[in-house]
């Protein structure tokens, strides 16, 4: 896409400014300031940042872009932003990553200004909020190797359906696929990027939608990608109830009881890159075998595993034997801290937070989530209303309403199987923090061994683990380092695709 001239902004600042205003509608939304089109429109402002010293220079593109059904109509409008770097290579050459967040309900927010995009938020170097609200320039973007779209699903940011459309085609696993591939679809054809390398990146939730998407792309849409990026991500409808699901959440346990200095002194002096292979092997080969023999497995034996795990937790194992084995993670987050009257947080573990009471087996809420709430939503509606200078008095959802949530037929995680096992170029990361809680980051390394039984693409899939949480950029450290695994990965997938794609 060409940078438009100073002429051209201003011929489109006068477009958007001189539209009459969009009708309130009954949906209880404030009204919305008219563009050209509603549900079709889009802004353009150039801007710059370093990375890693260096300039780069890029246009913003934002606005909306149409969901049309069969016939052609049009039923949603979802808002995206688009970062193209204007001073490096031409855009058919340049990578291009499609990033979702998950939720389901959640929009682009906490990716867009938290990880890979030109501007972050303003916090401190562990993630924690501090004020004044607001952004800064990112200096550890990917921008600098690939263009980037941030996009919202419907209701949430300010993407909305048409009026009288029935939510239900949008919500749920499969429906979200097929409508945002052709949307993807739609949004490659119009800026020209179909010989692109390609690369999806979805965060939690998004991990379901991007690995449904590399499947629905390629099998109905002959659109082939590089590469998929999954942050935190989800079970993926890989098999992991019962006793797996019981004995896996013990290496997040020894991690965050590890942070909270809970441990046993020797355990406790211990670097957390020594102390989990070790709490790992131990779950697999021990525990897990332990759990699955249930009421069968003999006094004895049960008191040892209890007092093992416990010591690995930071619990007593009473703790371990009152609940079978098998401690609840809302049982964990409440116990864990509780003699200090604190609990810790879900998505971020590190967060502690203090309950009504102590008493009881869990907790009031979740710190993490409180925490990064009051400090992304005014600092997005800042950045894209005053900074970027996009016109709405629509509310702009961080979680929109997407209930029901059809959840039936998840194959994601074998849809995204597949499309490796047709397209050698697809290259998969996974990224995890030690400390989350809510997609623990053992059972995503669960979920990569299992998606892939064979173990014939393991050397097509990369595991990164960070001491933080959910979000594991919003640590200095951790945005520095999981931004230069996902260049690494574009780097080597775009090598890759320079052979020809045969085994």
């Amino acid at each position: 896409m060409k940078r438009l001239t100073f002429l051209s902004l201003l011929v489109i600042a006068f477009i958007v400014a001189s539209s009459p205003a969009e009708a309130r509608q009954d949906t209880g939304e404030r009204a919305q300031v008219m563009h050209p089109n509603p549900y079709d429109h889009v802004q353009h402002v150039d801007g710059s940042v370093r990375i890693k010293g260096d300039l780069v220079e890029y246009t913003a593109s934002f606005g909306k872009q149409p969901v049309y059904d069969d016939d052609g109509n049009v039923i949603a409008g979802l808002f995206y932003t688009f970062y193209q770097r204007t001073n490096g290579a031409p855009n058919v050459e340049r990578p291009l990553v499609i990033s979702f967040n998950g939720g389901p309900g959640s929009a682009s927010v906490w990716m867009h200004i938290g990880y890979t995009g030109p501007k972050k938020l303003i916090i401190d170097e562990e993630g924690y909020p501090v004020q004044p609200y607001g952004v800064v320039d990112n200096e550890h973007s990917i921008l600098d190797v690939a263009d980037i779209v941030f996009v919202n699903p419907v209701n949430t940011a300010f993407s909305r359906p048409a009026p009288d459309v029935e939510t239900e085609q949008f919500f749920g696993v499969n429906e979200d696929v097929a409508y945002l591939a052709d949307w993807i679809d739609t949004f490659v054809t119009r800026n020209e990027r179909w010989t692109s390398p390609k690369f999806l990146i979805g965060e939690s939730y998004g991990t379901t939608r991007v690995s449904g998407l590399a499947g629905r792309l390629q099998s109905g849409h002959w659109m082939f990608l590089n590469g998929v990026i999954l942050v935190s991500p989800t079970g993926l409808g890989v098999d992991r109830d019962g006793a797996v699901r019981a004995a896996n959440y013990l290496p997040y346990y020894a991690a965050t009881a590890w942070y909270h200095g809970q441990l046993d002194s020797d355990l406790q002096s211990r670097d957390l890159d020594d102390l989990l292979p070790e709490v790992e092997d131990w779950t697999i080969d021990v525990f897990l075998p332990a759990v699955a023999r249930g009421g069968s497995l003999d006094a004895e034996r049960r008191a040892e595993i209890a007092a093992m795990a416990a010591r690995y937790a930071g619990l007593e194992a009473e703790d371990f034997l009152q609940h079978n084995l098998q401690v609840p993670t809302s049982y964990f987050w409440k116990d864990l801290l509780r003699d200090e009257s604190l609990t810790v947080g879900r998505l971020d573990s590190r967060y502690r937070g203090i309950d009504r009471q102590d008493a009881g087996v869990r907790y009031d809420g979740d710190p993490a989530l409180t925490a990064w709430n009051h400090a992304f939503a005014p600092a997005i509606n800042h950045y894209l209303r005053d900074v970027l200078g996009y016109e709405t008095e629509l509310q702009y959802n961080l979680f929109g309403p997407v209930s029901p949530w059809n959840r039936d037929g998840d194959r994601t995680g074998e849809q995204l199987r597949r499309a490796m096992a047709q397209n050698p170029y697809l290259h998969v990361l996974v990224q995890a923090g030690f400390f989350d809680g809510g997609t623990d980051y053992f059972n995503a390394k669960y979920t990569m061994w299992n998606m892939d039984p064979s173990g014939d693409m393991q050397h097509r899939m990369r595991f990164e683990g960070y001491r933080s949480g959910h979000m594991m950029y919003l640590r200095d450290e951790d945005l520095a380092t999981s931004n230069q695994h996902i260049r690494d990965l574009i780097s080597d997938a775009v090598a890759a695709g320079k052979n020809p794609a045969r085994y």
